[in-house]
């Protein structure tokens, strides 16, 4: 595994901390903190199998050089 856009990498990973943390502080509705963590991890892995199959796209993981 090779992160190939790191500052993508950063800003998810933040983001998903970020929405655990007001979930686990009841800022928001888990399931509404449930809904954007599966946006953004779905989005992670949509990414890596565009790039899998080789599609034009600036992924946050891809494949080894």
């Amino acid at each position: 595994m090779n992160f190939t856009n790191p500052p993508k990498a950063l800003i998810a990973m933040v983001a998903m901390i970020v929405i655990a943390v007001l979930m686990i502080s009841d800022s928001i509705a888990s399931e509404a903190g449930t809904g954007m963590l599966g946006s953004i991890v779905g989005y992670a892995i949509g990414n890596g199998v565009a790039a899998k199959t080789g599609k034009p796209v600036e992924p946050i993981i891809g494949p080894k050089k």
